[in-house]
């Protein structure tokens, strides 16, 4: 099949499909396709089965995913980030590993086996309420994974570690070793600004990080959004009347 990614801040992933060739995504990614595409949904994509489905959920993914295929004729099929990021292709063999974001994965051809690779609560509300969960992709496949904001890649030697916080952590291979640590210090985890856990990434393998975890967007976009019940347009008002203020201060 032949496929390309459009686009650099808000890529599109389009795939020329022809009969017989599918594609599996989890509930809700489709941006459009062509009349001659099928739509199968099941549970039974993407894992072994219904025990292989209760685990993808566990991961942070969908209960049922969808096949994409191509009947008749070859058809166009695409698939749109929703947030600024990239679209990485990952070839996945049999006997490899990566553990990738709770919504990293877009789609693969058939044979990805998604399921929860790490499952931390980490106190309620520190990682959006629900936690940080991490999706082990595995099985034997190409698929397409997508990171938030720029995309940073390292290649850590055995036992070089790099210490990251948690919602930057995009993607790494299997052979890496994770697990979550404390900022050293009563003062810095209380008045440093950086939060009180970091993820540990320990060497061999590659890591992939990213520049724009939701959270931090969520955040960032949080004053300009309101309080509950206030309109749009007085929350875009009161934006910019904040504005002026500061704008004449400063003078």
């Amino acid at each position: 099949m032949n496929h390309r990614v459009i686009g650099t801040t808000l890529p599109v992933l389009e795939f020329q499909l022809q009969p017989g060739e599918s594609i599996v995504a989890v509930s809700g990614e489709l941006s459009w396709m062509s009349q001659s595409i099928q739509l199968k949904t099941s549970a039974q994509h993407g894992g072994a089965g219904l025990l292989g489905a209760f685990k993808r959920v566990a991961g942070g993914g969908s209960l049922f995913m969808t096949e994409y295929s191509a009947h008749g004729e070859p058809g166009l099929l695409a698939f749109a980030t929703r947030v600024p990021g990239h679209i990485l292709p990952v070839e996945v063999r049999p006997n490899q590993t990566y553990m990738i974001h709770r919504h990293g994965f877009l789609c693969s051809t058939p044979g990805v086996d998604l399921s929860v690779g790490f499952q931390q609560s980490l106190g309620a509300g520190i990682f959006g309420g629900d936690g940080f969960l991490l999706q082990k992709m595995a099985g034997a496949c190409q698929a397409w994974v997508e990171l938030d904001g720029e995309v940073v890649t390292y290649d850590l030697r055995q036992g070089e570690a790099m210490r990251v916080h948690p919602g930057h952590v995009g993607m790494f291979e299997g052979s890496v070793q994770f697990q979550i640590t404390r900022i050293q210090g009563i003062r810095n985890m209380l008045f440093g600004g950086d939060g009180i856990f970091l993820a540990a990434l320990t060497g061999p393998g590659r890591i992939w990080l990213q520049s724009l975890p939701l959270s931090n967007l969520a955040h960032a976009l949080r004053p300009y959004l309101g309080t509950p019940g206030e309109s749009a347009e007085a929350a875009g008002a009161g934006a910019i009347i904040g504005s002026v203020i500061r704008g004449l201060s400063q003078k």
